[in-house]
């Protein structure tokens, strides 16, 4: 019980200087957070404490600088991860042009939620119906005739937006 009692009095007596420690170094939006790490560790870790209270105060240090550590590895794990995501993207890039497929868009986007998720999940994303019921949590009863009175929806509009009109010249020479 003491060991906790002396971890809590060298928490609060670093606490200040631990937090400026670490904004100096990952700035304000991040030290804060470090420093819960640090004291999650610290607790953890309380049997390792130092008895003599300078000791104590440099061991709260040593276990921030391995929180800071930690840290710095796992953002740089997170950059090389969005550059590996955003080379592939660059490389599979597939995608239309701005305004290519801009009425089927605007047609899916008009649809109730619920069925132009469905849409969107089978359609742009590639799963199947049953792997959408999964995702969605509904049955693939529901997900199938969702599914078809989506595509009967989508059909009628883009029917209705294809046909030619003599108000905009469109079928005369």
């Amino acid at each position: 019980m003491s060991r906790e009692r002396d971890l809590t009095r060298v928490l609060e007596a670093s606490a200040d200087d631990l937090l400026a420690y670490l904004a100096r170094r990952v700035g304000p939006d991040d030290a804060a957070d470090l420093l819960g790490e640090t004291m999650v560790v610290a607790w953890r870790r309380s049997a390792d404490l130092p008895d003599a209270p300078e000791r104590a105060r440099m061991w709260l240090f040593g276990v921030a600088r391995g929180t800071l550590a930690n840290h710095a590895r796992g953002q740089r794990r997170k950059w090389a991860l969005a550059d590996r995501l955003r080379l592939h993207l660059r490389e599979a890039s597939h995608a239309p042009a701005a305004d290519e497929g801009i009425e089927v868009r605007d047609a899916i986007a008009r649809l109730d939620p619920d069925l132009a998720e469905i849409v969107r999940l089978v359609h742009w994303e590639r799963l199947s119906l049953a792997q959408a019921a999964e995702l969605l949590g509904i049955p693939s009863s529901t997900v199938r005739g969702r599914y078809a009175r989506a595509r009967e929806l989508l059909r009628a509009e883009l029917a209705v937006g294809a046909v030619p009109s003599a108000e905009n010249g469109a079928g005369f020479a």
